[in-house]
């Protein structure tokens, strides 16, 4: 096999370093410096940066990412956010829970929009807390109330517009007269944080609240203000769809996935303008047709697959992208990625060979099952953790560690289920890497 090190990303700073490390090994999806570790996936991450050209250009999509936990889902979806945000995009990004649906009777949908718009992020403010940075870039163009106006106006023909120009224009006018209060009062309800109407007419003179039955109306004209800015669209990206799978409640759930079904029908339908949405999803909380997504007829009859797609032979443009796991020289070159990471980050030289990757990965993929529960997770937190063993026990080599933890022969001789036959076709798809 080639060596993979000439395609190893440059080094990345300390800070951002220690932040992937840390993230990795604790089972969480880094927010930053994710080029510097992506492998493969690149179907998928050029069928989604499609979108963005749509997105631009006035269109809207909507996608699902289907993937099991630790397959790569979430990272997937964080690449896409800051691809979106390197190109211009605004981007927001929630995770469902039980307080954050897309519906609900105690607010849990208007809770979803509070997240979503606490993270919003730029290129510029790629950690989230991007409104107050947007509200000001727009009014800060128009040296007047009318410029400004002329600025928005087509906004009033969508629903709820009047009421967003409205606040607009008031945020304007809070900026030009140096009116601080008036303009935190505003920021208070562009979060959607005002309870009833009479506190934000007391507050900031709006006679209306975003609401957990409005909030998405307000996310398709966050989309076209964005575009009024300067900006290129907007980008939601909703994960942990498996929240809404595990309502006990049947009729709750049939509302949620209404609220889906809306979303789904104006982004394909042409009714939202410059609006990405993707939702990430694990099989279960998609197909299950008693509580998923399939559950729902509506949704399940426009994304069950058609009968030309198969497993070798993916469609990509469909609305429903179901991951693959990563082929093992693509886990090779990640983790090849990370020992290079940890090696710039602690400033020692790296000792091991690819041989040694390669033992490591059989070693991994040995285990009883491997092949239908052991995911990337688990193995850049296990090579993460045996390259910490290492930095701190010099005297300890990856091959003597290695050798402790091989797998006895007797084990994969005598096996004889089918996830002990699919171990030890690992062994034999493993050993072109130690030749």
């Amino acid at each position: 096999m080639t060596s993979q090190a000439s395609n190893l990303s440059p080094r990345a700073p300390k800070r951002i370093a220690a932040t992937l490390l840390n993230s990795l090994k604790g089972g969480v999806v880094p927010r930053i410096g994710l080029p510097y570790i992506t492998v493969g996936r690149e179907a998928e991450i050029q069928a989604l940066l499609t979108d963005l050209e749509l997105i631009r250009s006035g269109g809207a999509s909507f996608r699902f990412l289907v993937g099991r936990f630790g397959a790569g889902k979430s990272f997937l979806l964080q690449t896409i956010r800051t691809h979106a945000m390197g190109e211009g995009f605004v981007v927001a990004d929630a995770d469902l829970s039980p307080e954050r649906r897309l519906q609900g009777s105690q607010g849990q949908g208007l809770a979803t929009y509070r997240e979503l718009i606490k993270n919003l992020s730029t290129k510029t403010r790629p950690e989230g807390g991007a409104l107050t940075l947007i509200l000001d870039k727009w009014a800060l163009q128009f040296d007047t109330h009318e410029a400004a106006a002329v600025s928005i106006s087509t906004l009033q023909e969508l629903v709820h517009g009047f009421e967003l120009t409205h606040a607009l224009l008031s945020y304007w006018n809070a900026r030009h007269n140096n009116n601080e209060e008036l303009a935190s009062a505003l920021l208070r309800w562009f979060r959607g944080e005002y309870q009833t109407k009479t506190e934000a007419r007391n507050t900031c003179n709006m006679t209306s609240i975003i609401t957990d039955e409005s909030w998405y109306d307000y996310i398709k004209l966050l989309a076209r203000f964005l575009v009024c800015v300067g900006y290129r669209g907007l980008m939601v990206l909703i994960d942990e769809l498996v929240n809404i799978y595990k309502i006990p409640n049947a009729i709750t759930r049939q509302y949620n996935y209404e609220k889906m079904l809306t979303m789904y029908n104006d982004t394909l339908q042409g009714k939202a303008q410059h609006l990405g949405i993707i939702m990430g999803g694990t099989p279960v909380a998609i197909e299950d047709r008693r509580r998923g997504v399939f559950s729902y007829e509506a949704l399940r009859s426009r994304l069950t697959q058609g009968r030309f797609a198969r497993e070798d032979l993916r469609d990509m443009l469909a609305p429903l992208i179901r991951l693959h796991p990563l082929s093992y020289e693509e886990l090779l070159v990640l983790i090849e990625k990370l020992g290079e990471l940890h090696a710039g980050y602690f400033g020692y030289d790296i000792h091991h060979s690819e041989k040694d990757l390669a033992e490591f990965l059989r070693i991994e993929f040995s285990r009883v099952g491997a092949d239908t529960h052991l995911t990337p997770r688990e193995v850049i937190r296990d090579y993460i953790e045996l390259l910490d063993i290492m930095y701190q026990n010099p005297t300890f080599t990856m091959q003597k560690l290695l050798l402790e933890h091989q797998p006895s022969s007797p084990r994969l001789t005598t096996h004889t289920s089918d996830a002990g036959a699919q171990a030890q076709n690992n062994h034999a798809a493993f050993s072109e890497f130690t030749l």
